[in-house]
């Protein structure tokens, strides 16, 4: 969940990586370090705990020089955040130095091994083994010892490695764990994403799993474990420097959430032809149609997309939907169905639990269709099928408008389905980007609220049927970046439990979209009420059933009952935005919260 840049060319390789590790900062990190390689042919090693901020200063305090090297932002799992934990982590002779992005499961057993033949270990990391295996591995040949050495490692890497002996090359290598290569005229860079990349390069080739790099700055090779050469076409990046950047807005989270307009229109459009029909490519359209049976996963927010589906699908086109979140599929005994296909949800598509659950489903001969919004990644090379999202990179930890073009794309699979009334459906998501943009031309009103409730102690969230499923993506964005306690429940729930902790300190936001159950939600509303909560309803425009009900209404436009959580998480998305400026939270980057969970 860390990041990982390097860099290897004719300029001053620090000043590279500092501005590679600042563009991975939204992956989350709570320490920062960087080696380079001088002249001389002498390893220099610069990190400490926390901000960048506090590296760029040590290294401007004692400044490095060289023209190859690697960094990284630490996101602790072993071993607690501390400037001897944090990376590069170095053999005995400080000679080699690595940096390393996942798990290694073995660490333990390897660490053993390694003390019987006096290594001393200075970290409690499980990732500094690495660099002294290299070094037990090292003959002189860089490469074999870094291919002997993940041999022996259990879990997942995307490691970088240099080495005093041999200045002139950069090796890394994958499993598991995200790495991208940038190409340029006279350098060769890596990164953990693309973002880092883009101001030296769009030409980029991705490495795949159990393969090793090395990295001139003329020239890359890439090898499998038997040392085999492997080609590999560099590809394009469509995206620019300016679409990673903030652009005027105080913050990415903001900026996204005002992207979404767009992004949703970008992804509609890869779904219609030039008479604005629904359009699929003809292998995914008969994977899908072929289907009597649907099992959707996905972590997190994309787990959220897949409740919101399974509701859609199920009564447009009456195929049964199953969604089980990534992290227990992986692990549960699944019962394969007649002709069922598995749709895999990952903003990424380079988390570590969906990943697993691909795996795991194509050994059991199950299709698999990846719904992703990166290009070339893990997911997406893996699956069976792929869909793209057109969101655009998404910066902020809190996902917004890859969470709500996901939706997008899967409501597209819907219609796709549907056994009566596409016309009106399809009619119904066309206008939902200019829908979208209507609301935020409202922000403000969503920013008043906020700043009135934002320091209520407990915020629920409750809804029925789409509502409920989009309540439990309104809750964790909530809890995500304001870090209020805010929890989701179906409305008809309410007496089972939940209302026992309703008090004056409560806010309670009713999503009410759902037109046969607007008189059931009314007296949600008002049980909660009589127990002195503050009560928000989102609902649409010209319904007036809570007008003497609610302490506010936010009116979304009319739009079809089943695809109003686009339109209703994006007020959610606003309301937990404005909370966390209010007190004072950076909301790109959330504490314990990292962009691309890549570890278990």
């Amino acid at each position: 969940m860390c990041g990982i840049v390097g860099y290897i060319g004719k300029d001053a390789s620090s000043q590279i990586l500092l501005d590679a590790l600042r563009r991975l900062e939204y992956r989350g990190y709570d320490s920062a370090g960087i080696a380079v390689i001088s002249e001389k042919r002498k390893l220099q090693v610069r990190k400490i705990k926390g901000r960048l901020s506090n590296l760029e200063l040590l290294v401007q305090q004692k400044p490095v020089t060289g023209s190859c090297g690697i960094g990284h932002t630490r996101w602790a799992t072993h071993g607690e955040p501390s400037d001897l934990n944090s990376h590069p982590h170095t053999d005995v002779s400080q000679s080699i130095a690595v940096v390393h992005n996942g798990i290694i499961e073995n660490h333990e057993e390897l660490r053993a091994w390694l003390e019987k033949h006096h290594v001393d270990f200075v970290s409690q990391t499980d990732s500094e083994v690495i660099a002294h295996l290299i070094d037990f591995h090292y003959n002189g040949d860089l490469l074999l010892a870094v291919r002997e050495t993940i041999k022996r490692l259990d879990g997942s890497y995307a490691i970088a490695v240099v080495c005093e002996e041999q200045p002139d090359l950069l090796v890394v290598a994958r499993k598991d764990s995200p790495l991208v290569i940038g190409r340029c005229d006279d350098a060769t860079l890596i990164a953990s994403d693309v973002p880092p990349l883009l101001s030296h390069t769009k030409k980029v080739q991705y490495l795949n799993d159990l393969e090793i790099a090395v990295l001139t700055k003329d020239d890359v090779k890439i090898y499998n474990l038997d040392g085999d050469e492997i080609k590999r076409d560099i590809e394009t990046i469509e995206w620019n420097m300016e679409a990673a950047e903030k652009c005027g807005y105080e913050h990415f989270m903001l900026k996204e959430i005002c992207e979404q307009p767009k992004a949703l229109g970008d992804t509609l459009r890869h779904k219609l032809d030039k008479q604005g029909n629904l359009v699929f490519p003809q292998d995914i359209e008969t994977m899908i149609k072929g289907a009597k049976h649907l099992l959707i996963t996905g972590c997190g927010t994309a787990y959220h997309a897949a409740m919101v589906a399974s509701y859609v699908i199920e009564q447009v086109a009456s195929v049964p939907v199953e969604v089980v979140i990534a992290s227990e599929l992986r692990y549960k005994t699944h019962i394969r169905k007649e002709d069922e296909i598995c749709i895999l949800i990952s903003q990424s598509g380079e988390t570590a639990d969906t990943i697993a659950t691909l795996r795991m489903l194509k050994s059991l001969g199950i299709p698999t269709l990846a719904i992703t919004n990166v290009v070339g990644c893990t997911l997406s090379r893996e699956a069976d099928k792929v869909m793209y999202t057109q969101a655009g990179p998404e910066i902020a930890v809190a996902s917004t408008k890859a969470f709500t073009t996901q939706l997008l794309s899967l409501f597209t699979i819907a219609a796709l389905l549907a056994k009566a009334e596409q016309s009106a459906l399809l009619d119904a998501l066309k206008n939902l980007p200019g829908q979208a943009q209507l609301l935020l031309d409202r922000l403000e009103d969503i920013q008043r609220f906020a700043a009135n409730q934002f320091n209520k102690t407990k915020v629920f969230f409750m809804g029925r049927l789409v509502d409920y499923a989009i309540s439990l993506e309104s809750a964790l964005k909530l809890k995500e970046i304001s870090y209020t306690h805010s929890e989701a429940f179906a409305a008809g729930e309410l007496k089972h439990g939940p209302i026992a902790l309703v008090d004056t300190s409560t806010l309670v936001v009713a999503l009410c979209t759902q037109p046969a159950l607007y008189t059931k939600m009314d007296s949600n509303i008002k049980e909660v009420k009589a127990r002195g909560a503050t009560a928000l309803v989102i609902t649409f425009e010209e319904v007036h059933t809570f007008d003497h009900t609610a302490d506010m209404i936010f009116r979304i436009p009319k739009t079809h009952p089943l695809f109003s959580p686009i339109l209703s998480v994006i007020v959610s998305q606003l309301y937990a935005y404005y909370c966390s400026v209010q007190k004072g939270n950076d909301p790109d980057k959330p504490r314990n919260l990292a962009k691309s969970v890549t570890v278990e």
